[in-house]
């Protein structure tokens, strides 16, 4: 009995190597530094040198045999790193640590902040987490501040609303994603890009031209997603708080807990004040509004070998008061104050669950649902707006890989909106619109194709019903070709469309006398997008010059054409008869000049045309050209960190004004600002102080006619460049890393 014992043991001993699992598993992870900021190129790999690079939010795939329990990764910079892996079907999160050997010290630039998406068939990229850092930062509109590709305008002179402009339109044809799903949608785009403080933000992903269809129709110049940190990978605690000569003052904090290891949360907090009351040219307006708002987040990941859920809720209140004060007006006027008020409140939630199906064909399924209530009630003196805006999105998605060559996804979109409005604005104008709501539900399919390492294409199509418009197509297709290891070529194609909710979208018209004439069969907006790029990464003295040269062409057959030029004293609102084009050509390069220092210079040449009561003109209110020159430096230790950005923005058209008392002039001129930065950073904290516009450059009288706003001649909707002159700030970063 002994001797069978002892050759079963030793058959099970030979055995056992044979009996491993020798299949194929794919691991996926993050690489991060020791502040959690992603490490775009990192390699990483296994003992038997399958290797993978980390994408710019330092994510991977490595398919691995199935008995691999260990990684190991490298970057420049950083000591290698050997990983095991106690659970290899769960996210792996890889942390590296600086090098800093007393010998030699290996010193890697952090970066410009702008990654450029290599592998992606999109033209996409990314604003990282220390891009996010090298300005004030304090929400998504001073996200852009360093990035070549988006700008952030004022609206009007007095309310604060701000817009997006991608490829030389308006921020209403830039489908705004959080977390892959539509947000920040019709009132809440008004004020929108205040509602998402940047120390929340993980990153910031930005698709020009045809994006994918997986999200939906309504991108036209392309999309922009927003990532919030995520509690598996946040720092268990991070504060910032900062204070401007302005009189902001701002309070961020944010969270993590793992509560096991498939359960964790994150909790985030923002509170700012900016009521001090400015009116530095005297015309008794504000030049910016009195502004508080209270904003909390609540998010949970839970995570099995195979099924993925994601969920959170959000809420907001903002309050803003511009226009006359006590503060501002010289006390002999015979006229009321002309007072602005907008007050809003906003709740969100969302659920994204993902189940992998087969991990050997990336096989999933994910189901997402989110929805939103928004309330926004507003005062321009004696004209009345509220809105309250309710939202649902549904989306459910399948993806799979047939072979190395094939790649399907496929799903299902569903979106809601409604519209209740009250007020005299609108019972003057269009009192059949007080309530109005959209249903759309659309499929789509979307495949690629890679035959080889160098090509990809991807062809995508959906179809949509509308209960405002019926069916439409939207087709899209892409094209990446690497024609060398140091060229990548790029090509797109694709339609957009999008339904017009008039007031809602531009309530900040209403800071104006401006009559309103609303065409009353508004049809969907529809256009074509047409884009080209190249992109260059040439070895020069060990280190990468990094060229990008892009035109996008956007052809309107369709558009709500908001014409200020017929009457100066209105502003109508019709389907376009004629031609509406935006062709945009840029060109950036960044280069790191020697260890730690990094430049970027970018030019953007922009010809945007539409047809404006029968003559074709160049869109009022819009530059021809910017051109931006940012600078970055890094001590060899990291302590230090000084970045600049130049600004210099093109000249343009101003509406037409009154031929017999012409009130502003034809074109604007050009203006050039300037912003800097330098962070001095420890251990686990941080301070930093900069200022931004420092040429302190403002536009002359951005308020037409403010001495008498209740005549006709008001207007503050002329706006082209900044109502206020130099801002200065500072702040404190504190964090405990993740260990």
């Amino acid at each position: 009995m002994q001797k069978i014992l002892l050759m079963i043991s030793f058959l099970l001993t030979v055995s056992a190597p044979l009996l491993a699992d020798t299949s194929n598993r794919t691991i996926k992870g993050y690489v991060l530094d020791e502040d959690g900021a992603p490490l775009p190129g990192a390699y990483v790999y296994d003992e038997n040198e399958h290797k993978s690079v980390a994408d710019e939010n330092g994510y991977f795939e490595l398919t691995v045999p199935g008995n691999v329990k260990r990684l190991k990764a490298d970057y420049i910079g950083f000591n290698t790193l050997t990983h095991d892996m106690e659970r290899p079907d769960d996210v792996q999160v890889l942390v590296l640590t600086s090098s800093t050997n007393l010998e030699e010290v290996v010193i890697t630039a952090r970066g410009i902040g702008t990654i450029k998406n290599r592998r992606s068939v999109l033209n996409t990229e990314s604003v990282t987490s220390q891009g996010l850092t090298r300005a004030a930062c304090c929400n998504l509109s001073e996200s852009f501040e360093t990035n070549p590709s988006v700008d952030v305008a004022y609206s009007d002179a007095v309310t604060g609303a701000k817009q997006i402009q991608l490829l030389g339109l308006s921020g209403t044809y830039v489908q705004m994603l959080t977390e892959n799903f539509p947000n920040l949608r019709g009132a809440a785009a008004v004020y929108g890009l205040d509602y998402i403080p940047g120390p929340w933000m993980q990153s910031i992903q930005i698709s020009k031209g045809a994006a994918s269809v997986k999200n939906g129709f309504e991108s036209v110049a392309g999309q922009i997603n927003v990532e919030y940190k995520k509690p598996k990978m946040a720092d268990p605690l991070f504060v910032n708080v900062f204070a401007s000569s302005a009189g902001r003052y701002e309070g961020n904090a944010v969270g993590a807990f793992e509560l096991n290891d498939r359960l964790s949360t994150a909790l985030f907090v923002n509170y700012y004040n900016e009521e001090q009351a400015h009116d530095k040219n005297g015309d008794t307006f504000l030049d910016m509004p009195e502004m508080q708002s209270f904003s909390a987040m609540n998010r949970w990941h839970y995570q099995t070998p195979r099924f993925v859920s994601q969920s959170g809720v959000k809420i907001l209140a903002d309050r803003r008061t511009s226009g006359q004060t006590a503060h501002t007006l010289h006390g002999n006027e015979s006229f009321s104050p002309y007072t602005i008020s907008n007050d809003a409140n906003r709740i969100e939630a969302f659920s994204k669950n993902g189940l992998i199906l087969d991990p050997n064909r990336n096989e999933s399924v994910a189901f997402i649902v989110s929805g939103s209530y928004h309330d926004q009630q507003s005062n321009y003196a004696e004209k009345i707006y509220n809105v309250y805006e309710s939202n649902v999105y549904a989306s459910l998605l399948y993806e799979s890989e047939f072979g190395e060559q094939h790649k399907l996804a496929a799903g299902l979109n569903y979106n809601w909106d409604n519209y209740s409005q009250r007020g005299n604005v609108i019972e003057r104008y269009s009192p059949q619109w007080r309530d109005i709501s959209e249903n759309v539900t659309g499929v789509y399919a979307e495949y690629t194709w890679t035959p080889n390492e160098k090509f990809t294409l991807m062809a995508g199509m959906r179809g949509d019903y509308s209960s405002l418009h019926r069916w439409f197509a939207t087709p899209r297709v892409h094209i990446k070709y690497d024609a060398t290891s140091w060229l990548n070529l790029r090509a797109s194609a694709g339609k957009g469309y999008r339904t017009t909710f008039v007031f809602p979208e531009n309530s900040y018209l209403l800071a104006s006398s401006r009559e309103l004439y609303i065409e009353e069969d508004l049809k969907q907006e529809e256009a074509w997008n047409y884009g080209i790029s190249a992109s260059f990464h040439v070895p020069v003295k060990n280190e990468e010059l990094t060229v990008n040269a892009e035109w996008f062409y956007t052809d309107f057959q369709n558009q709500v054409v908001a014409d200020m030029d017929r009457n100066p004293h209105a502003v109508y609102f019709y389907n376009l008869n004629g031609r509406s084009t935006s062709s945009v050509f840029q060109i950036d390069a960044s280069y790191p000049l020697f260890q730690g220092f990094t430049l970027l210079g970018a030019y953007r040449w922009m010809d945007v045309k539409g047809t404006y009561d029968g003559k074709t003109m160049r869109k009022p209110l819009t530059s021809r050209y910017k051109a931006l020159l940012t600078a970055s430096y890094e001590t060899p230790l990291k302590k230090w960190q000084f970045d600049m950005t130049v600004q210099f923005n093109g000249g343009g058209r101003m509406p037409t004004p009154d031929a017999t008392n012409p009130l502003w002039g034809g074109t604007f001129p050009s203006f050039t600002q300037l912003s800097a930065q330098v962070t001095r950073r420890f251990r686990r904290w941080s301070i930093y102080a900069g200022g931004e516009n420092l040429t302190n450059f403002k536009q002359d009288n951005p308020v037409i006619s403010a001495d008498n706003p209740y005549s006709r001649n008001f207007d503050a909707t002329m706006v082209w460049g900044p109502t206020m002159g130099y801002k200065l700030y500072a702040g404190i970063r504190y964090n405990i890393p993740k260990l």
